[in-house]
């Protein structure tokens, strides 16, 4: 799966890849203030007052990143919403899509027609729980020991992003969701297996780069 590269510093845009199977990245750069990034993002006066009510400023400052993301992405203005299992659609445009956000950075993936995933993480975490809650024994014994925490939370990253384009309720991380052996580098492709309650199975090819020590991974249905 290739893809070609475009960088553009809008604000706080701090990437947007354009892929060739025709899906859209945007990566914000969270660097300004609450009070800036509300007048970036633009946000309705209803959802405003939902956010308001989040305790923590750094929360507040990712979901406002967010819709300041959306704005730079699209030419007309969108209105974000979420299904009641949580995944996000936009109201007014039929662009399928998928958030993902950390305290430094948040991230969209936008498809015209396919359900897609993304996640982010910060390599500053600790990802060694995640072994033994998301990890199958195979995955386990492909681990490194060098680089250990970055290729976890890669692996993390991969079954979020799965999980968040099958938008399914009760998946186990470990037992069916399987990522092929690979080898942790600055940006590559992993392969992924979803196994369902009847054994059928569904393949994935993702995509996943490393920056200021953060992983993203992302994934496009076919």
């Amino acid at each position: 799966m290739r893809h070609t590269r475009s960088k553009t510093i809008v604000m706080g845009l701090y990437l947007k890849k354009e892929l060739e199977n025709e899906a859209t990245i945007g990566v914000w750069q969270i660097t300004e203030t609450e009070e800036e990034l509300k007048a970036l993002s633009a946000t309705p006066a209803d959802e405003m007052e939902e956010i308001s009510f989040i305790g923590s400023e750094s929360l507040r400052k990712q979901r406002l990143a967010v819709r300041a993301l959306l704005n730079a992405l699209f030419d007309e203005k969108v209105y974000l919403s979420h299904h009641d299992n949580g995944k996000p659609y936009l109201e007014n445009n039929p662009v399928n899509i998928s958030i993902t956000h950390t305290e430094k950075y948040v991230a969209v993936i936008l498809h015209e027609e396919e359900d897609c995933g993304i996640d982010i993480e910060s390599l500053d975490r600790d990802f060694s729980a995640v072994e033994k809650k998301a990890l199958s024994e195979d995955e386990i014994d492909d681990l490194e020991e060098e680089k250990r925490n970055e290729q976890l939370a890669i692996y993390w990253c991969a079954k979020e992003a799965i999980f968040k384009l099958l938008s399914r309720y009760n998946v186990d991380f470990a037992e069916q969701i399987e990522i092929e052996r690979f080898r942790p580098r600055g940006e590559g492709e992993l392969e992924a297996t979803y196994i369902d309650k009847n054994e059928d199975e569904e393949e994935f090819d993702l995509e996943y780069m490393t920056f200021d020590r953060h992983v993203l991974v992302w994934v496009v249905g076919d």
